[in-house]
């Protein structure tokens, strides 16, 4: 288990115009463009198809799904984990600075990135908890700042 939560820092950072900066993504792959139905598919993995569905609908359903997918129970732990989480990217850049409005696709990104890492078992980095603090406020932009959406479907 990880004993102390932190948040890596290139020290350089992207600017919204809603107001919202994130660390820079150059370098790091380009993970919400990688065909994660087929990946999930192949290797019986529901996290990553759901992930999919998101992307191919824009339907939040499956972001909840995504969360649950493997653990069925409330992880008390895990919650304090992703607290934890919270405090550091407010100290990193700024209390609430998510909530000012990133787009989705950034979020779906950044999630799918950490969960590869975590399913690696990579210790850099609490990737479960920023898996699962991705997929939270992927959530509440798409609920709360709808031109944030980057998934919309195309109307008929």
């Amino acid at each position: 288990m990880i004993e102390e939560t932190k948040i890596k820092d290139s020290g350089e950072r992207r600017r919204f115009e809603s107001g919202a900066v994130r660390d820079i993504s150059e370098g790091k792959g380009r993970f919400d463009l990688l065909p994660l139905d087929i990946l999930g598919t192949a290797n019986q993995d529901n996290r990553l198809t759901n992930i999919s569905n998101y992307q191919k609908t824009n339907d939040t359903t499956y972001l909840y799904a995504a969360m649950s997918a493997i653990n069925y129970r409330m992880d008390y732990t895990l919650i304090a984990r992703i607290a934890k989480h919270f405090e550091n990217g407010a100290k990193k850049y700024d209390e609430n600075n998510w909530r000012k409005g990133l787009p989705c696709k950034c979020y779906v990104d950044s999630a799918a990135r950490h969960y590869f890492k975590w399913v690696l078992g990579e210790i850099d980095e609490d990737h479960e908890s920023a898996f699962y603090w991705n997929i939270m406020c992927c959530i509440w932009t798409h609920e709360n700042i709808p031109e944030m959406q980057s998934y919309k479907r195309e109307v008929d």
